[in-house]
């Protein structure tokens, strides 16, 4: 068995490789971080012999490391990821010598690899990363979008306030068409094109609504002027960019979790962003001991004020990933509604004397025990597992 530990920096890495037994077979192989680098520590690996499994780690080091990483992958090496608090303490244990270099810190990598459980980074690492940059990019969009509606919507209040009462959504395709194609009050008044939007509506737009916001605009108590005009044209124009930028995310995303087909997909209520958002945010599920410890990451347990003898819960803490807390509560929102499961225990909660909100929790932390039952065991959902 061979054991290779690379010490990763930002432009270079260094690398120590050693059998079981001791025997070094590489103690200088240093390479940059490039494409002829990854190749030449590629070559090595080639030239070891194939009877005899390949083990490869290095810390954790954000996003130095991750071609390196995707590098591995795609040419079939597994490889381990240590937190580099712990490689520092097993270092210290071993020594007291303050010694540090790329190379002795390669070599002390190769140690600390050969005396623990060799737990290798998940196949699919690329997917999922691809993932949560994905669904974090689209977070930070659907966040823009909701300011764009906000702004509109306190401009209309000002120019044309009857308009947001005459839809059941105000911003609804059919809203947002007659909108981003009329754009002042003026030519709202004025439209004659009744065709485009029952079209645009799916025949929902009745003809007498039609008559209903022209006679609104025609009446209106709005103040316009050219400035508000131009800032609602301009917001809804930002608005329909962001919203077809959403749709080109939401495309990527579908087609990979489709790929993926973790087993979080099966669980009814649950849409593939919700999921993506999800399992690509935990990660590798086994680096969690237990589902509390995936409850406390999401940052959705209460938090305990202790004093003498006397203990309360309070709030949320809302520490670990705001990106999986927002997703799970999403999700949570969705599921209760259509498996009974879920729907049971939200109840259940409700009748004890909790807020929508605080029972919301309840079902996103009863989500969380579920979904690392299923990840862990790579099993699909059934009304049995709870």
């Amino acid at each position: 068995m061979y054991f290779v530990g690379i010490d990763i920096s930002k432009y270079k890495h260094d690398c120590f490789i050693c059998t079981e037994t001791g025997e070094v077979i590489e103690e200088n192989l240093s390479f940059k971080n490039t494409n002829e680098g990854f190749f030449q520590l590629l070559n090595l690996l080639k030239s070891l012999d194939n009877n005899h499994e390949v083990r490869i780690g290095f810390e954790a080091t954000g996003h130095y490391g991750m071609n390196l990483k995707l590098f591995l992958e795609k040419n079939n090496y597994s490889f381990m990821e240590f937190n580099p608090n712990l490689v520092k303490q097993f270092i210290n244990s071993q020594t007291l010598r303050k010694t540090k270099t790329d190379k002795k810190d390669a070599t002390w990598i190769t140690k600390y690899l050969i005396s623990v459980d060799y737990k290798p980074h998940p196949k699919q690492f690329y997917h999922k990363y691809s993932l949560k940059s994905l669904s974090r990019k689209r977070d930070k969009l659907v966040f823009q979008r909701s300011y764009y509606l906000m702004q509109i919507t306190n401009i209309l209040d000002l120019i044309f306030p009857e308009f947001k009462p005459i839809f059941d959504n105000q911003f609804s395709v059919t809203s947002l068409y007659i909108l981003s194609k009329y754009k002042t009050v003026n030519k709202i008044k004025n439209m004659k094109d009744y065709e485009s939007l029952r079209k645009v509506s799916h025949g929902r737009f009745s003809y007498s609504k039609f008559l209903k916001i022209k006679d609104a605009a025609n009446n209106t108590i709005g103040c316009s002027d050219d400035f508000l005009e131009f800032d609602l044209e301009n917001m809804i124009d930002l608005y329909n960019n962001i919203n077809n930028k959403i749709k080109f995310y939401d495309d990527k995303i579908i087609k990979i979790i489709k790929e993926l087909n973790p087993p979080t997909l099966s669980i009814s209520g649950i849409g593939p962003i919700s999921c993506a958002g999800i399992i690509s945010e935990y990660g590798d599920i086994s680096r969690f001991k237990s589902a509390d410890a995936c409850v406390a990451f999401a940052g959705i347990e209460p938090s305990i004020s202790q004093s003498g003898t006397q203990s309360h819960t309070g709030k949320m803490v809302k520490h670990g990933s705001g990106h999986l807390r927002y997703h799970l509560l999403n999700a949570a929102e969705m599921i209760f509604m259509h498996e009974p499961i879920f729907t049971e225990f939200y109840y259940k909660k409700r009748s004890e004397g909790k807020t929508h909100r605080v029972a919301l929790s309840h079902v996103a932390k009863k989500l969380v025990r579920i979904i690392y039952k299923l990840e862990s065991e790579n099993i699909k959902f059934n009304s049995d597992i709870k």
